[in-house]
């Protein structure tokens, strides 16, 4: 009987659905090229876990004129489109460049990354055996909230936050539970009131550079915040995605360089800084977890494509890569202080939370009796995209914001063209 059941579905005249039964299948069309019917999918997708919304890439494709005063990456003109050129060349030319990669990663990037993050090369010192390659830093993202939580376990996270980390969380079966920030980052008082309250064994903070509102973490509150980490056995998550977008002053050293006992989960990308589609990032930790994370990057995709590691390792050890690191800051700061200074002329009712020192983004609060959805639909209309802010929070947001990217447009005249649309707004929102 199952063999006939067998031949009767490799010819398509039954359909076995585990579970259910099995069904005559549907009359097929004559012709060969009719389109097939999917509608059989709502059944089998409804016992399943829907994913989250879309990340950074919310907004339909922008129509031709606009200006994008949104998403998470700069501008083409602010990347280093020929010295990746140069290390893609080079890479290629390695005998062993389409050889299978260490699931870990290739050493030298790893070494590289270790570095990165604050490894003073000490006894106890990060090293690359502590590093894990993965597909840059959402794939990273995924990993850690599989890997480090239970489905339906709650995540800490700020609020408001990266909404790339709550889709990740969400599509992992995780509960983001906010706690609140003020001017010097996550308060640690109310941190650990969370972690009481909910049981909470993860932590996912942005404590260098803060996506959306640009908040450094003060320097007292850094050792604090790993500590009440620490004392509720809970992992804290470091994304560090900003360590190469600063605007000419130092970045603080990671959580993680000086954390010995492995409560710090650190993730590095190259992405923002040079290509989106660089697809390169890091995690660094210490101990047992590494090998779980390891197992389970295995399992998805068994290692980050070789040719794309060895263009990064080419790229990161050329001086190309100081030199636009240096070009970068100087841009992203003069086109923070554009927007900013345009923002402040055109439309001064809106609030600057600060001027980040660091980053990609302003946070702006908007007048009250002004919605974030309807002025991001309404500038759409003008002409310029915007974020909406409601999308950065993980409960109700306190008052309507958007997030502005200065690093977007092609150059500081469209940001201030931008704005000018912008202002234009107010009468349509």
């Amino acid at each position: 009987m199952a063999r006939a059941f067998a031949a009767l579905a490799a010819e398509g005249l039954v359909v076995t659905r585990p579970g259910s039964g099995t069904y005559v299948a549907p009359r097929r069309a004559r012709e060969d090229d009719a389109p097939g019917d999917t509608s059989w999918q709502a059944v089998t997708l409804a016992d399943t876990r829907r994913p989250a919304p879309p990340v950074e890439n919310a907004l339909p494709e922008a129509p031709a004129g606009s200006i994008s005063l949104a998403g998470g990456y700069p501008h083409p003109s602010l990347q280093p489109g020929k010295a990746l050129a140069a290390a893609l060349a080079r890479a290629a030319r390695r005998p062993d460049a389409w050889d299978r990669a260490p699931v870990a990663g290739l050493p030298p990037l790893r070494a590289l990354f270790a570095r990165m993050a604050g490894s003073d090369g000490g006894a106890g010192a990060l090293g690359p055996d502590d590093v894990l390659v993965t597909d840059g830093g959402q794939g990273a993202l995924s990993l850690l909230f599989r890997a480090l939580a239970a489905p339906g376990a709650p995540v800490l996270v700020e609020s408001p936050t990266y909404p790339g980390a709550l889709s990740a969380a969400r599509a992992a079966g995780l509960r983001p539970v906010p706690v609140p920030m003020d001017g010097d980052g996550i308060r640690p008082d109310l941190l650990a009131d969370a972690f009481a309250m909910t049981g909470a064994r993860l932590l996912y903070c942005q404590p260098s550079c803060h996506n959306p509102t640009g908040t450094v973490l003060a320097p007292e509150r850094r050792g604090q915040i790993v500590d009440v980490a620490r004392a509720a056995g809970a992992f804290l998550i470091e994304d560090d995605y900003a360590r190469h977008l600063g605007h000419g002053r130092p970045l603080p050293r990671p959580l993680i360089a000086g954390d010995r006992d492995g409560t710090v989960v650190h993730l590095a990308t190259l992405t923002k800084p040079s290509s989106p589609s660089l697809r390169i990032g890091a995690v660094v930790a210490r101990g047992p977890v590494l090998r779980r994370l390891r197992d389970l990057r295995f399992v998805d995709g068994f290692f980050t494509a070789r040719p794309l590691q060895e263009a990064a390792v080419e790229l990161l050890s050329s001086p190309a890569w100081d030199r636009h690191l240096r070009t970068l800051s100087t841009a992203l700061r003069d086109r923070c202080a554009a927007l900013a200074g345009a923002l402040a002329e055109e439309l001064p009712g809106w609030r600057l939370a600060r001027r980040p020192s660091s980053g990609l983004h302003l946070w702006v609060e908007l007048p009250a009796g002004l919605q974030d959805t309807a002025v991001a639909d309404a500038a759409r209309a003008a002409g310029v995209l915007v974020n909406a802010g409601s999308r950065y929070f993980p409960a109700e947001p306190a008052a309507g914001c958007l997030r502005l990217s200065f690093a977007a447009a092609a150059n500081v005249a469209e940001l201030r063209e931008g704005v000018r649309r912008l202002r234009s707004t107010l009468r349509a929102a």
